[in-house]
Order: C-alpha cells, then structure tokens, then sequence
C-alpha cells in the first residue's frame, strides 16, 4: 500500500487529479435533465440531493465517481461510508456476479452455506464471545433488532442513547435517533431516554476531556435515577457519531458508562455502522479504541460495500432470548448479499485496507490540522484513521456554526472533482470519510481542493 510520507498540498494554479487506468464507457441513458425532472414527479419528495445542481453518477470504479459526461470525481464521502472496498471492487463484484448466476434468493428455512460461513468469519473478527450473528438488511433494522433482542433477555424496556446521534429512520429506530434534522416529531415507541453526548468541543460541562467524558458519564447515571425504574434494557452508541459530525468522548467515557450500564442491569450496544471494518485504522472495531467490549454489535453500509447488508453480533445467552417466538427475515441471510460480505471481509485484509486507513487517515488529519492554521474558519479537527471531521465556525472562541459556508465549501469542493459531505447537529462539519482504498496522491489533492475552497469561502 502506500507509504507513510508528509502530507502535501500541490503548487501552482493548476489542479490536477492522480491518475487512474479506469475509463469509463460511454453513457447511452436519459439526460440528467430527464431524471431530475422524473425524480421530482415520481419519487417522493423526502429524498433530496446535495448541491445546488444535484449531481448524476452514472458509474463507479474504486475510489472514483463518474457522472453522465464522463467527469471523473473523488469521492471522500464513499456513499455515506456505505463504500468500505472501493466502488465496484473487481474481487467483490466477481463473486456478486458468479452467485447471482447460481442462486439468486433462497430464504434461511433452507440451508445454504454463505450464511454461517459470513457468520463464523465476522465471529474470527470479534472479540472472544461475540460469536452469534442475525443477517438482516439495513441498519435502522439491525438497531431495532438490537434492541428487542436486549429488552427480551433482560426484561427491562427502557433504552438510553446519546444526544446528537442517528441510529436509523425506522419509526423504532427513529426513537434512538437524536440528531433533530433527522427526527421525526411524532414517534410510535417509548422508554428512550437520551444522555449528554461527551464531545469536548461542544460539551454543557467544563474542563479536561477526561473530566467532560466522567461528568457525561454522571448525567447517564442521573438519568437511569431519575428518568427511569432503576433498571434499563440497553444503552446503545456509536463508539464515533457519524451524522453527529464525528464527535466522541475521551477513552474513558465509554469504560465508565459501559460500568454503569451494566450495573443497573442493561446490556452495552455499540453501533458499528460507520465506524467498523478498518476504517478507524489501529483497530478493525470502533469500540476497540475505547477499551471496552459491547454486548451486542450492529454493523451495515461498509460490511456488503454499497449491497444491502446489515447484522447483529452477540453472545449466545443473548440470542437465545429472541427464540421465545418464531423470528424471520425475507431477505436477511440471501445469498448474493451473504457472498458480498464474504468478499468484502476478504478484500480488507488481502488489500491491506485497515492499515492504509491508519497510514493515509493520519496523512489527512496532519494535512487538515495544518490547514486549522491557515484558515480560520476551521475550528476543530478530528477523528480517527477514515473518518474525519473538520468542524468550521465564524469565530472560534463563541463557536458560532459556519452552516452557509459549509455549504459553500461543499460546492467550491465539487466543482474541483473532490466530493465531501457534512453533519453536524448545525450541518457545520465536513465529513471526510473515503473509500478504504484512498491512495497518498489522492489525500493530497483532496487537501488542496479543501485549502483552495475554503479561500474561496473566506475571500468572498
């Protein structure tokens, strides 16, 4: 893979993106103007499009995007960290074509071995323990299982999550859901309560990280007194919130509230979908950079590479519970989704991934925290390995959110071929998180695409 070298920012005017083999073929499809107008007499109006003129892709290979005029882009985005491989990874798709040509669908009342070997490979990923897997389809799916799987065995109901995390849009898994953009205001389950998220930069409390992540921990303990029976089913939380903007507490946050947890009576979720499968770089897990081990995972997006593919990782004991009545999933377990994750856990370790994540993740913060020096609407850098954040302020001692200029980034970003995305409870925060499969020369220009539009942002 790539070496470790300094980060780099191109000179001159001119930009030039690195080089690829890949062309991509002619498109023969309606006009972009064509789809934009059935898109918006067809489909529901909910699903919108970044930037001012949404975008048309068309074709993907690796860490590259395409749209229907054969422009090339970077996309830093990987889908919403859907893409962990690389768009249409030759390995993942090869084995996606050769099962569609054998076996389309098959429901899990018969056997087929994709399934327990998809399952028996992710328990060689986990920690000792955490060796049972239910294969369902998404993520807000695979939350709600998670929690009617901790309500059945400890017979509690009510659940606690962190303030400006998204764990789905299910109506359930909506109720998990924090960040406000995304909640709906009328919510058909109860017994969700929601802590302080312990992220220092925009913390309620005051002092160290360390100090911020222990007086967190204390609002959790307060709320399970005072806000429930005594005992609770489950807390559940990204180890890194994604749509939240990349915020995460101290290590210890998580070792303090795991005890809490557990000491009155609920289980530990860790929601892995965006943190899991390499992307943080020193550990395969998100949670493993906090030191402590969940009871329940829950994974999607980078697990089947852009197929719809979702799970929930356990202990036994604990799978048990959902035997009290009949549990079925259509689709969960399918075949052709069973030999993508397949794939995709091979292709991570044959193609290095996890370590060109550490490698080019710390290539990018470095060059992002230098460019905090430069640019004064950055106000905090962070993240871990491939997934950062670059939070930008109008001033950075009140912290007021550069909401407009982020937008604004986005779009000076785009019109160089480097595509970004945002969160944030305020939308000020460019998430970065690529394909897995990013390259040195690919970080570099990514930075001197970010450089330049936030001049272009600054002087306007």
């Amino acid at each position: 893979m790539t070496a470790t070298v300094s980060p780099q920012r191109a000179t001159g005017s001119g930009l030039q993106m690195p080089h690829t083999d890949h062309q991509p073929q002619p498109y023969n499809g309606p006009s972009r103007a064509e789809v934009l107008a059935m898109r918006k007499e067809y489909c529901n109006p909910a699903i919108f499009a970044y930037y001012k003129e949404p975008l048309m892709i068309v074709e993907g290979y690796m860490q590259y995007l395409y749209d229907e005029t054969g422009r090339r882009y970077l996309d830093m985005l990987a889908g919403i960290v859907t893409v962990s491989c690389g768009h249409c990874h030759p390995k993942v798709t090869a084995k996606i074509k050769e099962q569609v040509d054998t076996l389309q669908h098959a429901t899990t009342i018969y056997l087929h071995p994709n399934m327990p070997e998809l399952a028996k490979k992710l328990s060689s990923k986990m920690p000792a323990g955490l060796d049972v897997t239910y294969f369902v389809n998404s993520g807000s799916e695979a939350n709600d299982l998670a929690i009617q799987m901790a309500r059945l065995y400890t017979g509690n109901a009510d659940v606690i999550a962190v303030r400006n995390s998204y764990h789905g849009a299910s109506p359930a898994s909506n109720t998990l859901t924090s960040h406000s953009t995304w909640k709906y205001p009328v919510n058909v389950a109860t017994g969700v309560h929601h802590t302080v998220c312990p992220d220092p930069y925009r913390s309620p409390f005051t002092g160290t990280p360390e100090e911020i992540a222990t007086k967190s921990a204390a609002d959790l303990k307060d709320l399970i007194r005072f806000g429930t029976s005594g005992s609770i089913a489950a807390f559940i939380s990204e180890p890194i919130q994604g749509v939240g903007g990349t915020t995460y507490g101290a290590p210890n946050y998580l070792r303090e509230v795991y005890a809490i947890v557990r000491e009155h009576g609920g289980l530990c979720i860790a929601d892995e979908v965006q943190t899991g499968f390499g992307r943080t770089g020193d550990h395969y897990w998100g949670f493993q950079n906090f030191d402590v081990v969940p009871d329940l995972v829950v994974m999607a997006k980078g697990i089947g590479n852009g197929v719809p593919l979702a799970a929930v990782t356990t202990r036994m004991e604990i799978a048990q519970a959902l035997t009290q009545r009949v549990h079925f999933n259509t689709f969960g377990g399918n075949p052709v989704c069973m030999a993508a994750g397949l794939a995709v856990l091979d292709v991570i370790d044959e193609d290095g991934l996890q370590e060109n994540s550490r490698v080019i993740g710390k290539r990018l913060k470095s060059g992002l925290t230098q460019l905090m020096s430069e640019h004064d609407l950055i106000g905090d850098v962070r993240g871990m390995g491939l997934m950062l954040g670059v939070e930008l302020v109008r001033d950075r001692g009140t912290k007021e959110p550069a909401k407009a200029e982020t937008l604004q980034v986005l779009e000076e970003a785009r019109a160089m071929g480097v595509l970004i995305g945002k969160g944030g409870i305020d939308g000020n925060v460019l998430r970065i998180k690529p394909p897995m499969c990013i390259t040195a020369e690919d970080a570099d220009y990514a930075l001197e695409v970010i450089h330049r539009a936030l001049q272009a942002v600054e002087s306007a």
